[in-house]
């Protein structure tokens, strides 16, 4: 199976919004809501705040205008991976003991590309040692949540997909990080390549603790 995906920072912008769609409008917000205030549940959606407008310099005539380099392309749209992917780790949110994560991903190819199923996902300390961390196929016993289980997933050139990761928190030693999961490699599938993404503020999921993931599922602002 061959997944791709769309660097940039358009599609990092899209990135981020279907990310807070994601914990915004499925079961996994209700579940850390209910964590906090089991007894009151209110949705608090999250407002989007526009960036304020800019004004460019007035143009100008003359060599110093026609000999200013034109920009360049940006590190993260100069090309594609070997493997067709990109993935991009969402903000971690907490609600008491519980903890979770979006994972997007993004077809950077320019024909159609099929997943299915769960992510192959590797935990690394700051030292780059393994974790022996339990990685399941679904969020129970971590948590109840909405997971869809494998179906197939299409993505058109520049669509995404996203996953969830969760996770219950563990003695992390704050000085030197040590039971903080810093690197989380991430494949599309059981054998696909993986990438490395750093999680803001790490997974603080101890050395022996589990991870419960969904399988992949379309983006929202993908949804056909």
């Amino acid at each position: 199976m061959t997944v791709i995906f769309v660097p940039g920072a358009l599609r990092r912008a899209g990135a981020l919004a279907a990310t807070a769609l994601l914990l915004t409008g499925c079961g996994l917000s209700a579940e850390l809501e209910r964590e906090t205030n089991p007894e009151r549940y209110r949705p608090s959606p999250e407002a989007t705040v526009p960036a304020p407008a800019t004004n460019g310099p007035a143009a100008t005539n003359g060599p110093a205008a026609t000999n200013a380099p034109a920009p360049g392309p940006s590190d993260d749209t100069r090309r594609c991976p070997k493997s067709g992917v990109t993935m991009s780790p969402g903000m971690v949110t907490a609600a008491m003991g519980l903890r979770a994560m979006s994972v997007t991903m993004t077809n950077c190819d320019d024909t159609a590309r099929e997943v299915k199923g769960y992510p192959d996902i590797r935990v690394r300390g700051l030292d780059r040692e393994l974790f022996d961390v339990t990685v399941l196929k679904g969020t129970e016993p971590v948590t109840t949540m909405d997971d869809p289980g494998p179906r197939r997933v299409v993505l058109r050139p520049g669509e995404s997909a996203y996953t969830s990761l969760v996770w219950r928190y563990s003695a992390v030693d704050a000085s030197t990080r040590r039971g903080s999961g810093v690197y989380v490699e991430i494949g599309a599938a059981k054998g696909a390549p993986r990438q490395t993404v750093e999680p803001d503020g790490g997974l603080d999921i101890g050395e022996t603790g589990m991870l419960g993931t969904t399988a992949w599922q379309k983006s929202p602002s993908d949804d056909d």
